[in-house]
């Protein structure tokens, strides 16, 4: 891929330390591409590591860890997403494995890592650990990852309903991670369904995207303190690009008031209209879309002066040969114009139309139905719930 100049999608990020924490262990990064000259679709590729191990050991695994992933991917030629984010996760968690082994004093670190590869209108994602990527469509949220946390496989597995799930001594117990004894696996799975399987949830992978959607992907310290149907009530409804980086300033202000015990980041993503799209086209690409359309414009200019100027020699000649009598008639019709052709866009097909019983949309939630606030532990293997 060939790195371009501006995304063709609205983008907002920040990160923020939170309240008590001295250093920010969190990383992310938003990277906007074409695939090549010749072909000049654009893409973006963002992802959110969370860093979690002692006294600053974390910061160093998820810098690691953003760096090697965007590097994999902006590297490929887009051909093969989800095999590209599988190798370069895969290769990310094992660097950040030999580092913690070489060095006494990044022993244990690890990383989180969720993110999303858009090309053109295409999603594809990918994750690991408890950070977590959203989509946000026709007033409804989903969360289109899953958690690899001791609690989510207990209420998986049935052991454990939602509400025990809060404020549990295990809700952060990390099952799997950048940096873990074991190869990690990435997880491909897009959820747009409640029980989906599986293989469904990897069929939804390479979905198409529509005008308005958004996606949000953020690490646990937003997630521990602000709940989904709080996250879809800030964002803006519809086409609001200038209110995307206050909707994520206000989610940060959120979970800072409620103690900020965890380091927060939130990159905010959302799909233009079809006619604002253009707007986001690189200037490489802009400039062989220019030359062509001049030149048939003049073209076209051209013509149509000599038609004109033919015409008026025409009628002045009919009219020196006409007798002085006046003969009326019906009008001849005209000939009907010949409309330069234009491209006909097939519309997009819309994915599975999302179902999320337990958020309804735009609702404000009580504060007591916010998970309790907990610091994210260092991972662990413990043994199945």
């Amino acid at each position: 891929m060939i790195p371009a100049e501006r995304s063709h999608l609205h983008v907002s990020a920040k990160s923020h330390p939170g309240m008590n924490r001295k250093n920010n262990e969190d990383r992310y990064a938003v990277s906007a591409y074409r695939l090549s000259d010749a072909q000049p679709t654009p893409a973006l590729f963002a992802i959110v590591c969370d860093g979690v191990g002692g006294h600053q050991a974390g910061e160093v695994a998820a810098e690691m860890a953003v760096e090697i992933i965007s590097q994999e991917a902006a590297a490929s030629d887009a051909s093969a997403p989800l095999q590209t984010m599988r190798q370069a996760i895969q290769k990310a968690g094992q660097t950040v494995l030999e580092q913690s082994e070489k060095n006494p004093e990044l022993q244990g670190m690890g990383a989180t890592c969720a993110c999303v590869w858009i090309i053109d209108d295409r999603l594809y994602m990918a994750n690991v650990g408890d950070s977590r990527i959203y989509l946000v469509r026709g007033g409804a949220i989903q969360q289109i990852s899953t958690d690899h946390t001791w609690i989510q496989e207990a209420m998986d597995a049935g052991l454990l309903t939602p509400e025990q799930a809060r404020g549990h001594p295990n809700a952060h117990v990390i099952r799997r991670y950048l940096g873990s004894k074991q190869p990690v696996e990435a997880d491909t799975r897009l959820h747009l369904r409640d029980g989906e399987s599986d293989e469904q949830a990897e069929a939804n992978q390479g979905m198409n995207l529509l005008p308005g959607d958004q996606l949000v992907l953020c690490s646990d310290g937003l997630t521990d303190l602000v709940s989904p149907a709080e996250i879809l009530s800030s964002l803006p409804a519809g086409l609001q690009p200038q209110k995307q980086d206050e909707a994520v300033q206000n989610l940060i202000n959120l979970a800072n008031q409620r103690g900020g015990h965890d380091n927060i980041t939130i990159i905010a993503l959302q799909i233009p209209a079809a006619e604002a799209a253009v707007s986001f086209v690189a200037p490489a690409q802009r400039g062989r879309l220019a030359k062509p359309t001049c030149l048939v414009i003049g073209l076209v200019s051209i013509v149509i002066i000599a038609l004109l100027a033919g015409g008026a020699y025409l009628l002045l000649n009919r009219l020196s040969d006409r007798p002085a009598a006046t003969m009326t008639g019906a009008p001849q019709a005209s000939s009907p114009a010949i409309l330069p052709a234009t491209q006909v866009i097939t519309p997009l097909q819309p994915p599975p139309v999302l179902n999320t019983p337990e958020v309804q949309p735009n609702a404000s939630p009580s504060v007591q139905e916010t998970a309790a606030p907990t610091y994210t532990p260092w991972p662990t293997n413990t043994t199945s719930p």
